[in-house]
C-alpha cells in the first residue's frame, strides 16, 4: 500500500507485512506522520525481502480453504466479472500465454503447491482438469484480462507472456461523453 503525501510517497506495506496488521498499520501511520513533519522516515526504505513467487509455500504446510460459492449479490463468479471487464480476444488469435516446461508445471505448481494459479488468477485463465486419469494444465487465454499476476506469482517463473498478435490486441469498450450523453463506442486498442 503506497500513499502519496504532499512531499512524496510512503510505502507502508512492508511494515504491515513484517509486523502484522495491528502493529504494522500503527507503525505505518507513525511513519507517514514523521514523513509529513520531518521529511524523512525513521524506518528508512523497507523491502519485502523476497518476491511474491518466492513467498509461496508448499500446500502441505497449510490447511485447504473451501471458499463459499458466489451469492450473485455481494460476490460474483469469475467469468461474470471477466465479462464485465469487457476484454475481448479474437476467436482465431494465437494464445499469448505460454508455459515453458509443462512437466515442471505438473511436478511443482500442481503437486507441491496444489495449483495456486487457479486461485490467484482473477480471470480464471488457468485450470487443472482431469483427462484420461491424469491432471492436465489448461490455459483459457481468451479470459485473460492482462493483469500479469501469473508473471509475478508463478512459483517456477516458467511462464512467458507474449504480446497479443500484432495489430490485434484485446479490444475493450470505451465510453465517450459527448453533449451530456454517454455513447458506447467499441474501439480497437493498438
Amino acid at each position: 500500500m503506497t500513499l502519496a503525501l504532499g512531499i512524496g510517497r510512503v510505502n507502508v506495506k512492508p511494515l504491515w507485512s513484517k509486523f502484522g496488521t495491528a502493529i504494522g498499520v500503527g507503525l505505518g501511520g507513525l511513519d507517514m506522520w514523521t514523513n509529513q513533519l520531518f521529511g524523512f522516515s525513521f524506518f528508512g526504505t523497507l523491502k519485502h525481502g523476497k518476491t511474491d513467487a518466492q513467498s509461496l509455500e508448499p500446500a502441505a504446510q497449510h490447511q485447504k480453504i473451501d471458499y463459499p460459492k458466489p451469492d450473485g449479490v455481494l460476490t460474483f463468479d469469475r467469468l461474470s466479472s471477466v465479462f464485465l471487464s469487457n476484454t475481448n480476444h479474437e476467436e482465431d488469435q494465437p494464445v499469448h500465454l505460454q508455459v515453458k516446461d509443462m512437466e515442471l508445471q505438473k511436478r511443482s505448481e500442481h503437486d507441491v503447491y496444489a495449483g495456486p494459479s487457479t486461485r490467484y488468477c482473477p480471470a480464471g485463465v488457468y485450470e487443472w482438469v482431469e483427462k484420461d486419469g491424469r491432471q492436465v494444465f489448461v490455459i483459457n487465454a481468451q479470459n485473460c484480462v492482462h493483469c500479469k499476476t501469473c508473471d509475478i506469482k508463478d512459483p517456477n517463473q516458467a511462464r512467458s507472456i507474449r504480446t497479443c498478435e500484432f495489430g490485434r490486441r484485446a479490444a475493450r469498450t470505451e465510453f465517450i461523453i459527448a453533449k451530456r450523453e454517454t455513447h458506447p463506442c467499441k474501439t480497437r486498442l493498438s
